[in-house]
């Protein structure tokens, strides 16, 4: 009996097996079309492609052919500079590649505190200089110092936001300017600007600011990017002008400034001004808006400098130094509105 149940047991598996076989075997396997895809032949994608041009043997490249939303760009502002190996031939028949953008993040202003004459020996002459200096003699020419591709010397140490030692991404621009003399009180006096320099500025940094694509948070002082060292251009640079007149730079909305101004003053600003917690969240702010500034909690030297150097760009009626309710209430506005991205 045992053996008659494995004999059916044993036929049962090799039915099973076998069904299971002739089923793999009468799978439908869909045919392959006889048409295949075109492809795209190198020489159509590439008749699409600006192509480099050459004067007396030199190369240039000035079309952007890539997404400007996101800052990748392809043209070249002067001759694109190419190895030379020995034996060896360099061609472009493949350029340019689209993934890649401008060295150019930063625009950074400075007043030169020297007349015209020095401040083109020191600019030219000495381990300092600019991609730029716009004199003060009344005519219409600016003085090209430095290949705006080439890094100049004249951030040194340095910081915004993410970034640092900004001589590596921005262009430079000095103002020819005497800088500031100190009163009987210690109080700096500021030289004011020419009204012919401050059109040239103008006209310069929108068409860097235009050409390289530099955000209005990147168009900044020396002093913002050095608090703790310097003042260019200093409280009589008409950045509100430079913003309501020619869209340059960065600037507040005014309402926004006031709701937060009426918001400070009604919650007893300055019974909590001297408030470790107050101070460091203030701190906290200054460092989230772009500037490098430690979080110690105490209004230290640092921090009236950063303070000084914020209230030469966006209110320069009072640059003490001191945090009164205005200057907080900008500060908010600013940071609401030119957020980290």
């Amino acid at each position: 009996m045992r053996k008659t149940l494995y004999i059916i047991g044993l036929s049962t598996v090799v039915f099973s097996c076998t069904s299971q076989q002739n089923a793999k075997k009468r799978q439908y396997i869909p045919r392959t079309p006889s048409v295949q895809p075109k492809t795209v032949s190198k020489t159509t994608a590439e008749k699409t492609k600006p192509k480099v041009s050459t004067e007396h043997g030199v190369d240039f490249f000035t079309t952007n052919i890539a997404n400007a939303a996101n800052n990748d760009n392809t043209a070249s502002y002067g001759s694109i500079v190419s190895a030379k190996p020995a034996g060896y031939k360099i061609v472009k028949d493949y350029f340019p590649a689209i993934a890649q953008n401008f060295r150019q993040k930063y625009l950074i202003l400075h007043y030169t505190a020297l007349p015209d004459d020095k401040s083109i020996t020191v600019l030219t002459q000495q381990a300092v200089s600019a991609h730029y200096l716009v004199n003060n003699t009344g005519d219409n020419e600016i003085y090209q110092l430095v290949d705006e591709n080439k890094r100049a010397y004249h951030a040194g140490v340095s910081a915004w936001r993410a970034d640092k030692n900004l001589n590596d991404t921005s262009i430079g621009i000095e103002i020819v300017n005497t800088g500031y003399t100190t009163d009987a009180s210690g109080k700096r006096i500021f030289a004011p600007f020419d009204e012919a320099q401050i059109k040239k500025v103008a006209a310069l940094v929108k068409d860097i600011a235009t050409r390289y694509q530099i955000p209005a948070t990147n168009i900044l002082a020396h002093s913002d990017i050095a608090p703790t060292r310097k003042q260019d251009p200093g409280p009589l640079f008409p950045w509100k002008r430079l913003y309501d007149e020619y869209q340059i730079g960065m600037w507040y909305d005014e309402a926004a400034k006031q709701s937060f101004y009426d918001l400070a003053v009604s919650t007893d600003f300055q019974l909590q001004y001297n408030d470790p917690a107050f101070i460091f969240n203030v701190q906290t702010q200054l460092q989230k808006f772009g500037y490098a500034l430690d979080l110690s909690g105490k209004w230290d030297d640092a921090t009236k400098k950063t303070i000084e150097a914020f209230q030469y760009h966006f209110r320069p009626q009072n640059y003490d130094g001191i945090l009164d309710p205005e200057t907080y209430a900008i500060l908010q506005a600013l940071i609401l509105k030119y957020p980290v991205k």
